[in-house]
């Protein structure tokens, strides 16, 4: 027989309906004590202390009373355990619970939702409320408004994480029906802002604000919370907007002391920083790092908490602490067996080599960071750091060559990850642009068609993740005359048309590619391209006959512009005839007087003018001996022996001999 509270209880339960969850607990509690035995009436006290203390916010007591009950009441409260266990932080085990009792219950179906958003799965977590939507029970009271919240807000993370492919092109723009309720304006807002439309994200924001001020169902208390992110949001897109002084006033209204999260506090904390504009290196520093860290479903999401993580190593480069963030960012790095190719891994790289290299520029650190890619072979940042280097000394030579090493060494792995990261838009981008700039136009479309095959063959394991990559190597490839280029830009053109036909720029690119090969392909997409006459419908073609060729008129002669060939023909003119040299204003000295007669041997040197007169006797003595054009030896023939010819001698002087025959003894003085 059942136990007079458990059936007063159940009772109770059946007749009325209690708001007071702390008078629900109390009446399950005193239910379960008053009782003797196991009976069925038990479980539903047991039931309503766990659904009383999921109310009042004590989940780890609700785990507690669930694991007191034994596996029947666990079977029982799946639901509850699997959200209790999401709002501790316990994500991995939630997940568990979930998958034991399977996907039937629509509460099922919605907690899971939830789990996936927090563990950052959003694709899943999107996939999971589109369903949730489009069932037939999506239009239950109050339900529908909270999949199109959580759908928003799962649109915007996407966007966020660099997957904005993943959205649907329809719900990417916010409409009208967003703007009825303050949790559906701010996350289109959030959506805007993940899109970099600032403008239209500071609509969004202003009505949510508005409308949560004017809300009814929110206590003072609870609009003050809700208020705060939609604050700081608004003063993020005025700083993107440029308006500082409207940001830093809204930064200025919000007190941290009435901030409830630990992660919407650390944002408030890092935009406060930014704002401030605060000089010293090393009280930025010191700031950054009293900037909390929240911990469970209280912390920041990845994107987020990498963010405040290069804001930190910054503050640390710019107060010189280099080897402590060499060594940091190097153990991060060191964990990841694979290449990445995410924002904030290529950031950790970067870091490293700017504390690595202590902020030089150039040479300097080039010599610096080179030898890293050594133990580091797979560290896009690292890589992309050094080809930007090579780029500012104008050398993009040795930019490629490193690129195509860097594509060789992942072409040679055979996992599928280094082939993802092989053929990265990114990185294919900046292939094509260094393939350009070195005048390798044919590389160009070998490198686009590659990575199009690569991408199309993911097909579901990455859908869409290369559309844009694909779309932009057809239109290259279009470009091409050769056969096989053409044929490679048919079949991104059909990958994507297959995946989504209302797109009108594939199907004319495919239309282009097939339609002077096989027109079998191209016939069926004809009538989803606009027709020609539709195109010419406001051309007057007899108005353009009557008129002629359009022809410009005749500059003025002054401003006549030479061609090409006449510029370069009068380059080489002026480089084949001598330039003209400027002639010089000779001055003439003091002393000249025009109606001398200026002297005619002024050219001579001064020894040989006909008014020199040496000083001395030596001097008059060698005037004496030497003539004008110098001394005058005398020469005379002399015929060798055996008649071998004859040779000029000079003259022996008279009285020759021995030179010393001639010479006065000295005598003593």
């Amino acid at each position: 027989m059942a136990d007079p509270a458990i059936a007063a209880l159940n009772s109770l339960l059946r007749g009325a309906s209690i708001e007071d969850q702390d008078e629900a607990l109390k009446l399950a509690n005193a239910a379960i004590k008053a009782s003797k035995g196991s009976t069925s009436d038990l479980a539903t006290a047991r039931h309503t202390r766990v659904v009383a203390l999921l109310k009042l916010d004590r989940f780890d007591d609700a785990l507690r009373a669930i694991a007191d009950g034994g596996p029947a009441l666990e079977k029982t409260c799946a639901l509850e355990k699997a959200y209790a266990l999401y709002k501790t932080g316990q994500l991995a085990a939630a997940e568990a619970v979930l998958q034991a009792a399977g996907h039937t219950d629509r509460g099922l179906q919605h907690v899971t939702g939830q789990v996936a958003y927090r563990a950052e799965k959003f694709e899943q977590a999107a996939a999971i409320y589109r369903e949730l939507a489009d069932t037939e029970d999506g239009a239950r009271a109050g339900e529908e408004n909270d999949l199109r919240i959580n759908l928003l807000a799962t649109n915007a993370q996407l966007e966020w994480n660099g997957k904005g492919w993943a959205v649907p092109e329809a719900q990417k723009q916010p409409g009208r029906e967003e703007l009825e309720a303050f949790e559906t304006a701010y996350n289109a807002a959030c959506g805007c802002i993940a899109r970099a439309d600032f403008a239209k994200a500071a609509v969004f924001l202003k009505r949510a604000r508005d409308l949560c001020e004017a809300s009814e169902d929110l206590d003072d208390d609870e609009k003050k919370a809700e208020l705060v992110p939609i604050i700081l949001q608004q003063a993020y897109v005025f700083t993107r907007l440029g308006k500082l002084d409207q940001a830093a006033g809204l930064q200025k209204s919000i007190l941290l002391s009435d901030v409830p999260d630990a992660s919407t506090k650390a944002v408030a904390q890092c935009n406060m920083l930014v704002l401030q504009s605060e000089t010293n290196p090393y009280m930025v520093q010191r700031l950054s790092q009293a900037i909390p860290q929240g911990a469970g479903n209280d912390r920041l999401f990845e994107y987020q908490s990498s963010i405040l993580r290069r804001n930190r190593y910054i503050a640390d480069l710019q107060a010189q602490k280099f080897p402590g963030v060499a060594k940091l960012t190097a153990n991060i790095l060191s964990k990841d067996a694979v290449p990445a190719i995410s924002r904030a891994t290529c950031d950790l790289g970067v870091l490293n080599a700017a504390a690595t290299s202590e902020l030089k520029t150039g040479k300097e650190a080039l010599h610096s960071i080179l030898p890293l890619l050594d133990s580091r072979p797979h560290d896009v940042g690292l890589l992309l750091t050094i080809i930007q280097l090579y780029i500012q000394l104008q050398k993009p030579g040795p930019a490629l060559t490193l690129l195509e090493a860097f594509f060789k060494r992942l072409e040679a792995a055979t996992a599928a990850d280094y082939a993802d990261v092989r053929f990265a838009p990114g990185l294919v981008a900046l292939a094509v642009a260094l393939y350009r700039l070195n005048g390798r136009h044919a590389a160009i479309r070998s490198e686009l068609a590659k990575a199009a095959t690569h991408w199309q063959k993911k097909k579901k394991a990455a859908a869409g993740s290369g559309d844009s990559l694909i779309r932009e190597a057809g239109v290259e490839l279009l470009r091409s005359h050769h056969p096989a280029d053409l044929a490679a830009a048919g079949e991104a053109f059909s990958y994507l048309v297959a995946a989504q036909p209302d797109d009108r720029v594939a199907t004319a690119g495919l239309v282009a590619s097939f339609a002077t090969t096989d027109f079998a392909k191209v016939q069926p997409h004809l009538d989803a391209l606009p027709p020609v006459e539709k195109l010419t419908a406001g051309v007057d073609v007899d108005a353009l006959i009557e008129a002629g060729v359009a022809v410009l008129p005749d500059p003025p002669v002054q401003a006549k512009k030479r061609s090409l060939e006449e510029s370069g023909g009068d380059k080489q003119q002026q480089q084949q005839q001598p330039a003209a040299k400027k002639r010089r204003n000779r001055k003439l000295p003091k002393s000249f007087d025009p109606d001398k007669k200026p002297d005619p041997e002024r050219w001579l040197p001064l020894r040989d003018r006909s008014s020199y007169r040496p000083k001395g006797k030596k001097g008059k003595k060698r005037a004496a001996e030497a003539t004008q054009g110098g001394v005058v030896r005398e020469e005379e023939t002399l015929e060798l022996a055996g008649g071998a010819g004859s040779v000029k001698v000079e003259k022996a002087p008279v009285g020759g001999g021995g030179g010393g025959a001639k010479k006065k003894k000295k005598g003593k003085k």
